[in-house]
């Protein structure tokens, strides 16, 4: 299995003079949890990667971008009440990321759900969504998994500074476009694999 994280991690942890057991014993976890990560079994959540990183003396965000391009297949999601507007989104998307697992929502609740289970890598939101908002749907994604990356959808450029008072990595107009995406994908907060072999 190619796994940049893996590979990386067993250097970091060789050059900082532990051995798995030891590591395992400063990061609070069975040495067969080092093991799984090293050998590219399994990859650690966003705790244990800022855990790792304070344990191996090195940058969280460094680990972070390692973890990312680890990942083969990335999780995205698209949510937006509107049906037409979804499929048209999701048809942009999957010409864009053909390597990824893309999953459309019409109600937030689903998205929150299916984000519980699947770590998001970018999470496309429009603003409005019925009753609920697209920045309290932001808010709840974030808790679920810190590194997610947001990118606003909306008809109305008003909204673009409330968007900015988020940790959002981007904002778009509608409707979604390839050039659109393609351009916020180059400016993630949190950039992940596109996937496949390059």
């Amino acid at each position: 299995m190619d796994n940049i994280f893996a590979e990386n991690l067993r250097k970091l942890r060789e050059k900082s003079g532990l051995s798995q057991k030891q590591l395992a014993k400063q990061m609070f976890v069975n040495p067969s949890t080092i093991a799984n990560w090293e050998s590219g079994r399994r990859l650690p959540d966003a705790v244990m990667v800022l855990r790792l990183a304070n344990c191996l003396g090195v940058d969280a965000n460094t680990l972070l971008q390692l973890e990312a391009q680890s990942e083969k297949s990335p999780n995205v999601i698209m949510v937006d009440d509107s049906e037409i507007i979804l499929s048209g989104g999701m048809s942009v998307l999957s010409d864009i990321l053909p390597n990824a697992t893309i999953a459309g929502f019409i109600w937030p609740m689903e998205a929150i759900e299916y984000a519980k289970i699947n770590r998001i890598d970018l999470a496309i939101l429009d603003i409005e969504l019925g009753t609920s908002s697209g920045f309290d749907l932001c808010r709840d994604l974030l808790k679920i998994y810190p590194f997610t990356n947001i990118l606003f959808l909306t008809a109305y450029v008003d909204y673009s500074f409330d968007a900015w008072k988020t940790e959002a990595s981007g904002f778009i107009l509608k409707p979604l476009t390839s050039e659109g995406v393609k351009e916020q994908l180059r400016k993630l907060r949190y950039p992940f694999s596109m996937g496949g072999d390059k």
